[in-house]
């Protein structure tokens, strides 16, 4: 059987339309509960995994999401491939509210959120050079082309903490950096689908410019969800035209499987029984 294909939503984007014979289901890990019910079906006729970022409603902060049950309940019902969708802020002129991008790279300015399932006597240090899948990136990249999408490959995502826009001078440091893109989420769920090895990639719908501009007031959140909606359309137009592109997984050279092969620094003997009960699910195959 197909391994499901897993899909994040982010603001605006709380179900997935067009998914078939739905299961919504309950899971607890050993990090907690994830931030909804886990959707599974068929979209397009290829199994879909889907889960909704900040919960229903939008009920948690970003710093309030538990990424590590997120991305393990996922792991944990066979997806090898998580698209994530994201709103995001543009720094630069030309990624104009209601395009799409694929950032390529991130920068992390988050200090409230674990961003590792290692530690308590397991140490772990994955490769993180380049954070999202080529691949993946370039099979959305046909498909948005496939469908006259505004989408480009490719940029630099500031990962901020939130849940406060960017000050005017904070906007204009991130862009002076060369940043293309600023959002409050990517850059958590990128690092655990690495240790995960899961094949990675986020859907950066742009909604407005961030603060660097020289205008009296910058967008507020209900401008942002305005040009939203549009952009949800377009995500999930592409998601439904990508999926059966992926549905025979990622290829044996994908950088994220067996990214933990030669991450794992703890011999086996050291690690206390609970941490591996913990993650066997990601090391039980690596002889822990």
């Amino acid at each position: 059987m197909t391994s499901p294909i897993g899909i994040i939503g982010g603001s605006g984007l709380y179900a997935m339309a067009g998914v078939k014979d739905q299961i919504q289901i309950e899971i607890d890990t050993p990090f907690g509960k994830p931030s909804d019910s886990l959707v599974t079906g068929s979209l397009e006729g290829v199994p879909v995994a889907f889960l909704c970022r900040h919960g229903v409603g939008h009920r948690q902060t970003p710093s309030e999401v538990n990424y590590r049950a997120n991305i393990w309940a996922l792991k944990s019902v066979g997806c090898e491939i998580l698209m994530a969708v994201s709103a995001v802020g543009s720094l630069q002129e030309r990624h104009a509210p209601g395009c799409l991008r694929l950032p390529d790279q991130f920068i992390d300015r988050t200090h409230l959120r674990p961003s590792t399932f290692f530690g308590d006597g397991l140490v772990a240090h994955v490769g993180f050079a380049d954070p999202t899948s080529a691949w993946l990136r370039g099979k959305l990249m046909e498909a948005g082309r496939a469908l006259d999408l505004p989408l480009e490959n490719g940029g630099t995502y500031v990962c901020m903490e939130g849940p406060a826009f960017s000050t005017r001078a904070e906007s204009r440091l991130h862009q002076s950096w060369g940043a293309d893109f600023i959002g409050m989420t990517q850059v958590t769920e990128a690092k655990l689908a690495r240790e995960a090895e899961l094949a990675f990639a986020t859907i950066a719908l742009v909604t407005d410019y961030d603060a660097w501009r020289d205008i009296p007031e910058a967008a507020d959140a209900h401008d942002i969800m305005a040009v939203m909606a549009a952009n949800v359309a377009k995500a999930e137009a592409l998601l439904r035209r990508v999926v059966g592109d992926l549905k025979n997984g990622p290829p044996e050279a994908e950088p994220a499987r067996g990214a933990l092969r030669t991450a794992l620094m703890t011999p086996p003997e050291w690690v206390p029984a609970e941490t591996k009960e913990r993650l066997k699910l990601f090391i039980g195959k690596y002889g822990y």
